[in-house]
């Protein structure tokens, strides 16, 4: 439940990524033969415009680790096809994609084992999909419903990973609540490693806020506690983690409880393969503290955040950092110019 009394974006969100993964099950579509849109420039022609984007160091981007969430371009899929978005992002030097159900409302049949051969031909890698985490509907597309079929399609596509964007809220918002939600978690997990597969949770801000039955709990630390490293990983939407900094930096009863989403990485690094590098811009007369916009034309220093990241021993190559937006203008002008401006942003030296 949103602690507001106006709508919740971040719940419609949630709730509308559900309601578009339900329809992945098995069989995908795309218009393989759908006529591409125009070509667009190429994206180191237009870098971002935020602040930090130039520099004389290496890349702060590891080569061959820029990908993209396709429910940013869910219109385009719809619309065009798989194919015509794949060429797009080739053009616009994608290096991956993750998959938020494997039709996204595009017509026309298409097997997973051709969408897989589909992505590989336009240079892109699959590199993980989220899946719903539980439904009251026994025959549901998710993990506690349908844990087998769910790996059966990961595996189909050449996964290396396999996740939800659900927050463990299944039980509830209190410590035990969450460490039910966990064993589940761990059991997933296990289902995934034995197949060659990590199983990752996807956070939005609400998993910061605090268990009801003990404020001084933060609910995203009874999860890295309850969770076995070796089996469930955390894809850190690096947005939602700095609207919850802002959201719950404070207890229910005004104590300071400040954290930084950073912190949480490089204490442990190997719990987090992947990432969503999405921006917003700083509005505090905003609930959530910020605006989403185009990966560049925001507040957040993805020049510090990928370096720091990066810079660990052996972490270089380690992490996948994919460009998403929510609900961007144009779907297509966000994908080209999130990876122009992440493309040129360079260490200092």
């Amino acid at each position: 439940m949103s602690r507001f009394s106006q709508p919740d974006p971040e719940l419609s969100h949630r709730l509308s990524r559900r309601g578009m993964l339900g329809v992945a099950a098995g069989a995908a579509a795309a218009l393989l033969g759908a006529a591409a849109p125009a070509t667009a420039a190429p994206a180191a022609a237009s870098a971002g415009t935020a602040s930090g984007a130039k520099g004389r160091g290496r890349p702060v981007l590891p080569p061959g680790r820029l990908g993209i969430q396709l429910y940013s371009l869910r219109d385009k899929v719809s619309s065009l096809g798989f194919g015509p978005v794949f060429a797009e992002l080739e053009r616009y030097g994608y290096d991956e994609v993750e998959f938020a159900g494997y039709t996204q409302g595009s017509a026309g049949a298409i097997t997973l084992a051709q969408l897989r051969r589909l992505a590989r031909d336009h240079g892109l890698n699959p590199i993980g999909s989220h899946v719903g985490y539980y439904s009251d509907d026994p025959g549901a597309y998710t993990f506690a419903q349908n844990l087998t079929k769910v790996l059966d399609d990961a595996q189909a596509l050449g996964l290396k990973h396999i996740g939800t964007a659900a927050g463990p809220f299944r039980y509830g918002s209190t410590v035990d609540a969450w460490k039910r939600a966990a064993e589940e978690f761990n059991t997933y997990g296990a289902a995934a490693k034995a197949r060659g597969m990590k199983f990752y949770q996807h956070n939005h801000s609400e998993e910061f806020s605090f268990a009801t039955d003990n404020p001084k709990v933060r609910l995203y630390d009874v999860l890295l506690k309850e969770t076995d490293p070796d089996l469930v990983y955390l894809e850190m939407d690096i947005y939602w983690a700095y609207v919850g900094q802002f959201r719950f930096s404070k207890r229910p009863d005004g104590r300071p409880a400040p954290f930084e989403p950073l912190n949480y990485v490089l204490r442990q690094p190997d719990r987090y393969p992947l990432f969503h590098v999405k921006d917003g811009e700083s509005d505090p007369s905003n609930p959530y503290g910020y605006r989403m916009t185009d990966v560049g034309d925001g507040d957040i220093d993805y020049r510090r955040f990928i370096s720091a990241v990066t810079r660990l021993r052996g972490h270089r190559m380690a992490h996948h950092w994919q460009a998403e937006h929510d609900n961007p203008a144009e779907s297509f002008t966000f994908a080209r110019r999130s990876s122009a401006h992440l493309h040129s942003l360079k260490e200092k030296c």
